[in-house]
This record gives C-alpha cells, structure tokens and sequence, in this order.
C-alpha cells in the first residue's frame, strides 16, 4: 500500500514559530517518560538562524529535559522540513542524534501545529495553550490520518491549567529523563 506523500508547510514564519509550545498530543516514544505530564518545547532563534531547543517533561513530580540545535534540511527550500540534533549522552555531548522535524501543518496565526516526520513513526500536536478545542484537535487527527499516519497510536499529554515554572529544579535532572526513557527504566 502506498501512502500519500506528506504536504509540508512552506515559507514558515521561523520568528513567528518561536516561544513556548504544549504537548497536547505524540506518539509515545523511547525519548519520553511513559508517564510524562506537561511536557513542552521552547524555541529560541540563535544569532545564526538555527533554534535553540528546550524538551522539557515531569515525570514523578520532577522536571527533566534536554536541549538541541533545529536548522533547515535544506537551507535552499522553502519547505519547513527541519533537522533537530540532540547530544547522546545530553550532560556529556559526544554522540549527535539528529531527527526529522518537519511542519506539517500550522494555523495562520501560529496557534496550534502538527509536527511529523518522512517514517511516520513519530507525531506531535502542539499548541500555545496548555488545552486544545476538540474540534480543533479532531481536525489535526484527520489531517494526520490524512497522510498515512495510524492515529491510533496517539497518546494525549497530561497538562495542568497552570504549567509549572521549571527553572528553579536541580540541573541533575538534564538528560536523565531521556536515558531512563531509553534504558526503559
């Protein structure tokens, strides 16, 4: 069975794109806790024109995260296919492991964005809130089903009214989250 060939999101607003974003929903993954609650991106646009990334989730009351550098795949397209690179392991950056991050979908005001990647084995439904209209959410959902994407495997992310701040935890926490995750601990 073939698939249908992903629509990516072209001449994205990289500035727009930037600041905080929730994650309403993902396909659970190796990289993040089982039981993950509040779990977000921050991105912050570097000097060079790559973005700083800021994974953050909390897990049994407390916050891990790990930090990364986005960039273009293809610096001459317009297309929002992006790389995201991330040091394995994040407190000792020997390993580089760079993924797909392609935008697939994005409102016109910048709100609410599906994320995916060629594979289809990882989706993200982020928002700028920490709560999304279900109607707004089924509509992402069938954008994703759209392209071949077993919604199915879609798992909501617990998020409180008032997310935590997060600065103010140990910095012993960066990364380990993700190697439990890995180790599946």
């Amino acid at each position: 069975m073939s698939q249908k060939t992903m629509e990516v999101v072209k001449n994205l607003d990289i500035e727009k794109y930037m600041g905080r974003w929730y994650e309403i929903a993902s396909f659970p993954s190796r990289f993040q806790p089982k039981n993950g609650v509040n779990t977000r991106a921050t991105y912050t646009l570097n000097e060079d024109g790559t973005v700083h990334v800021l994974n953050e989730t909390w897990s049994d009351g407390k916050r891990g995260y790990i930090e990364g550098t986005a960039y273009k795949a293809d610096p001459k397209s317009e297309e929002a296919k992006l790389k995201v690179k991330f040091y394995v392991p994040p407190f000792l950056p020997i390993i580089p492991v760079v993924g797909d991050y392609w935008v697939l979908y994005i409102d016109d005001d910048y709100q609410y964005a599906l994320i995916g990647q060629p594979s289809r084995n990882y989706l993200w439904i982020l928002c700028r809130q920490t709560h999304m209209d279900d109607g707004i959410y089924n509509q992402l959902v069938q954008k994703a089903e759209a392209v071949g994407y077993d919604v199915s495997k879609l798992h909501k992310t617990p998020q409180s009214d008032s997310p935590p701040e997060g600065e103010d935890t140990p910095k012993d926490t960066k990364g380990i989250w993700w190697i439990k995750s890995v180790l599946g601990l």
